[in-house]
């Protein structure tokens, strides 16, 4: 993985942490369930951050050696089944 990546990638789950031990606290605290509700929506922005990251750091290394590689119909594959998965969101 890229440095600069991970470094990325392991602030903002810690930040995800942070906002999933928020949540269980207002949640153990009876706080108004918008509020809760508008927590877990950040909580899914810093996870899909994480996804992000973690991609752009697939495409930037794993996928340009299969393609130099001569494995550039796995790294379609791949690409395409990550492409599905956002779809689903």
């Amino acid at each position: 993985m890229r440095k600069d990546i991970q470094k990325k990638v392991l602030r903002r789950l810690k930040i995800a942490e942070g906002q999933v031990k928020g949540l269980q606290k207002m949640v153990e605290d009876h706080k108004y369930c918008i509020d809760i509700i508008t927590q877990t929506q950040a909580a899914r922005q810093a996870l899909s951050s994480v996804e992000d990251l973690m991609l752009e750091n697939h495409l930037a290394t794993h996928v340009v050696e299969q393609i130099k590689g001569s494995k550039s119909s796995k790294a379609v594959e791949e690409i395409l089944s990550v492409y599905k998965l956002s779809k689903k969101k």
